[in-house]
């Protein structure tokens, strides 16, 4: 019921996970991402927990390999989860279990890893693997045109209803973290709508935190 995206940026080092499911926030639940460190998703019966402890091994030292690797030793009932990660070398691992849900498929590549649960067909992480490899330009950008990518090959078996958009660079919080929680139309397309607002202001708000007297106008009645 979910497929995802985690890359990494090889020009800035900017993170990011990309995520939509036909259940609500998913978001909320499976993206996880730790500047300088990684990215994870963790979904399919979802386990939270599992992002969290994968950027913990990840900031400790361990590859993305490493640190799947230990979680799928150390954890309980991992035959029930799927988990992607990429680190800040740039390489990128997926455990899929056993009793992933319906079709479920994953793909690898420099830089980035997808995979989903309940899909259309297992095509679906490999288009956006290629999409994401193939592309240029800003991560956001990128992650988006990924999953637009996995529609267009299927997507899941079902309609999508939620998807998220977390990035980060730098700061210890995500400088993008963008959300349609529920949607009876495409969340996709409506969380595409929102980066476009949002991306010209991204670095307006990083400045904003860090030093507000060198920030620019806030554009609102009333800013001088």
């Amino acid at each position: 019921m979910t497929f995802s995206i985690v890359a990494r940026c090889e020009r800035t080092g900017m993170f990011g996970v990309a995520v939509s499911s036909s259940s609500p926030a998913v978001a909320a639940r499976c993206a996880y991402a730790q500047a300088g460190t990684g990215a994870v998703a963790s979904q399919n019966v979802t386990d939270p927990t599992l992002g969290l402890r994968a950027l913990d091994l990840m900031a400790r030292g361990a590859s993305a390999l490493e640190a799947v690797a230990i979680l799928k030793r150390t954890n309980a009932n991992m035959e029930f989860r799927q988990l992607l990660a990429v680190g800040a070398d740039g390489v990128s691992a997926i455990h899929s279990g056993t009793k992933a849900l319906g079709i479920w498929a994953e793909a690898r590549g420099a830089n980035v890893a997808c995979g989903g649960n309940l899909l259309a067909n297992s095509n679906v992480p490999q288009a956006m693997v290629d999409f994401f490899v193939a592309s240029e330009g800003e991560l956001g950008d990128r992650l988006i045109g990924a999953m637009r990518a996995a529609l267009k090959a299927g997507g899941e078996a079902g309609p999508v209803r939620s998807a998220g958009l977390k990035l980060v660079l730098e700061v210890s919080w995500p400088v993008a973290d963008l959300r349609c929680d529920w949607s009876e139309d495409c969340p996709i397309e409506q969380l595409a709508t929102l980066w476009e607002i949002y991306k010209p202001q991204l670095d307006a708000y990083v400045t904003r935190a860090m030093n507000p007297s060198g920030a620019p106008s806030y554009g609102v009645p009333g800013d001088e």
